[in-house]
Parts: C-alpha cells; sequence; structure tokens
C-alpha cells in the first residue's frame, strides 16, 4: 500500500451528505475513497487548463512576433474576405436546394 498522508477537512452539511450518499450507492468503500476520485478529476482538469493556458500563451507570443514584423491583417479586408465566402456558401447552397 501506498504512504498516505492523512488530512481533516471541514465540509458542509451537503458536501457531507454527498459524499456519504456516494459510499451509499456501494460505487466507493469509504468517503476517502470518493475524496481521492475527486482530487484526481480536479487534477486532470487543473492540468488541461494549465496545458490550454500554455498554448493560448505560445499563441499570443507568435501574433506579437509576427505584429513585430509587421505581418498584420487588415481587419476590413478580413471581414470583406469573409463575408465574401458566406455569400458564395449561400449561393452554393440555394443551387443545390434547386437541382
Amino acid at each position: 500500500m501506498a504512504n498516505r498522508t492523512t488530512v481533516n477537512i471541514s465540509l458542509t452539511p451537503e458536501l457531507d451528505a454527498f459524499l456519504q450518499s456516494r459510499v451509499k450507492s456501494g460505487r466507493y468503500q469509504t468517503t476517502s475513497e470518493v475524496v481521492r476520485e475527486a482530487l484526481r478529476r480536479f487534477q486532470r482538469q487543473e492540468n488541461e487548463q494549465d496545458e490550454e493556458f500554455r498554448r493560448l500563451k505560445a499563441r499570443l507570443r507568435r501574433g506579437a512576433a509576427q505584429a513585430d514584423r509587421g505581418d498584420l491583417l487588415d481587419g476590413d479586408e478580413v471581414f470583406a474576405e469573409l463575408r465574401e465566402l458566406i455569400e458564395e456558401r449561400r449561393r452554393v447552397k440555394k443551387k443545390a436546394v434547386r437541382s
């Protein structure tokens, strides 16, 4: 058995009732198992969020570097191209419906 540390925590009555209900469901043997599973899930979620944040920061750094080099897009041009794409898709869709 792995080394374990005992931690005492205070819970609201609602959280305590939830812990007890999970044990009574038979899915978990003890409230400690419920808490460990909850912490594992929380840890995975935090790790995923940390990774997403790292990816976002990298994208921002790349974007800032592009801007520093002058590799910028004109907003009006971008929106004009988007409007053209949308209109083209509408025409294609309309043509397909008529066929």
